[in-house]
């Protein structure tokens, strides 16, 4: 009988510990054969990045022939905590536009990025803001009054 008290304690324990673990979520470009940073400057060309490393996760928006990323992003979320991101890697791989070999990659991480301000003012919409009393109760006594034996569908009426 003593045993099993110190069984459940032992597993609640072991229960509390896994509660503790980290979920781990990994998205975009994921490494399969070939990283990014195995493209060589000079030899490579767009025939063997596609080849080697598949489609792009974007392009740029201006060259989009000419600059193509390839990002991948590691999230970690603990029990009801938002994911915070734990590392972060983008491969900016930049071709020649004569012809069409690899120019430059660059690599770019977590410590690359900067913090933007987002703004929080709204831009204003026209009308008027409703309270809920006038949502609910706004078309009370706003509908068609019934239909007499002088009104005929289609036809004016006389006022």
């Amino acid at each position: 009988m003593t045993r099993i008290p110190a069984l459940v304690a032992a597993v609640a324990v072991l229960g509390s510990l896994g509660a503790c673990a980290p979920v781990v979520g990994l998205h975009g470009f994921q490494v399969v054969d070939v990283a990014p940073s195995d493209i060589v400057a000079g030899t490579d060309t767009k025939e063997t990045v596609l080849a080697r490393l598949g489609t792009p996760s974007t392009t740029s928006t201006f060259e989009k022939d000419q600059i193509w990323y390839y990002m991948s992003q590691t999230t970690e979320r603990y029990t009801y905590n938002r994911p915070q991101v734990s590392q972060r890697s983008i491969t900016e791989i930049t071709f020649n536009e004569a012809d069409g070999k690899v120019a430059a990659v660059r690599t770019l991480g977590l410590d690359d990025g900067e913090k933007i301000a987002m703004e929080r003012r709204e831009t204003p919409t026209r009308g008027r803001a409703l309270t809920i009393m006038e949502q609910l109760l706004g078309n009370v006594a706003r509908g068609q009054l019934p239909r007499t034996d002088e009104d005929v569908p289609g036809a004016r009426r006389p006022d």
